[in-house]
């Protein structure tokens, strides 16, 4: 089989496709993408001066919308407002997140960041929008991973890490529900008999502009530590790649994991990744959901 590449993405006229954090990163790749081959691309983004800039440089059909993940408010204004205007929705990547090394912080919501943020609020988002993803023939959703899930657990008696907080452990938990999440919609939409899939990707290790602002807390040390650290990484254009296949392959199964399959999954061409054991679990991804819902307030399937 031929390497997955960028050449590799079908015609998306006709679709209308949902990319968080658009503006830049894994976001605004698969954004430029999706927009060069013919979708209408929504850029969800907290900041929108930022997205407005990202949508002069991608150009094509595309749209700015403002959307703040760390609050729900924000999340239900921002589906309301697109499922009134866009009945029908064929693609949801749910690409943004945030990496904080700092101390812990907190959503408007009271719930820990990066949890917060990187899962709960793309799981009300999902819930939210799940009527106009139905009402397309053929609808996705990606939520993106992380290889960091791998060694990461769900505690679900602190799942809000408030007791021994680990910022770096945090975002593993973040980014392990975030995977769950994704998996067990797939279950939920296969017993429901949706003809949505759900599928996940991680890009590996990739240079973004998250890790150098997640150690801009430690001063000149840390920014240095983090630009030595991405050296050792691959192109953000690679990295959007396992997200691009996830939303465009035809045939793709729900369920599938994409991403890099050299060195650890680190980099390297798009293949099938490798899931943990919890994350793979069916009663993890029944209790995450329970748990989820109560957090957000946003219940579905």
């Amino acid at each position: 089989m031929s390497e997955w590449t960028t050449d590799s993405i079908p015609d998306q006229r006709g679709r209308i496709a949902v990319v968080t954090g658009a503006n830049s990163g894994l976001g605004l790749v698969t954004a430029s993408e999706l927009a060069h081959r013919g979708a209408h691309v929504v850029l969800a983004v907290r900041n929108t001066a930022a997205g407005e800039e990202a949508a002069r440089g991608i150009g094509g059909d595309v749209e700015v919308r403002g959307i703040d993940l760390a609050s729900l408010a924000s999340v239900r204004e921002f589906a309301e407002e697109l499922a009134a205007e866009h009945p029908a929705i064929d693609l949801l990547v749910n690409n943004a997140g945030v990496v904080l090394l700092g101390p812990r912080r907190t959503t408007v919501d009271g719930l820990e960041m990066q949890i917060g943020t990187n899962m709960l609020g793309h799981f009300a988002l999902t819930g939210l929008l799940l009527d106009n993803l139905s009402a397309a023939p053929e609808a996705r959703v990606v939520n993106l991973s992380s290889i960091t899930h791998k060694n990461a657990h769900l505690d679900f008696d602190d799942l809000m890490f408030e007791r021994g907080y680990k910022a770096s452990a945090a975002y593993g938990r973040s980014k392990l529900a975030t995977t769950v999440f994704g998996l067990e919609l797939d279950r939920r939409l296969r017993a429901a008999g949706s003809p949505i899939i759900s599928v996940l990707a991680h890009p590996g290790l990739t240079r973004t502009n998250l890790t150098p602002r997640a150690w801009e807390h430690r001063g000149r040390l840390g920014r240095l530590i983090a630009w030595a650290g991405l050296l050792a990484t691959q192109s953000v254009e690679q990295g959007a790649l396992p997200q691009l296949r996830a939303a465009t392959e035809p045939g793709v199964r729900g369920g599938q994991f994409f991403g890099p399959a050299g060195l650890w999954e680190t980099r390297g061409p798009v293949t099938e990744a490798r899931l943990s054991r919890e994350a793979a679990d069916p009663a993890v991804g029944s209790r995450l959901w329970a748990a989820a819902e109560k957090l957000t307030g946003v219940s579905y399937l």
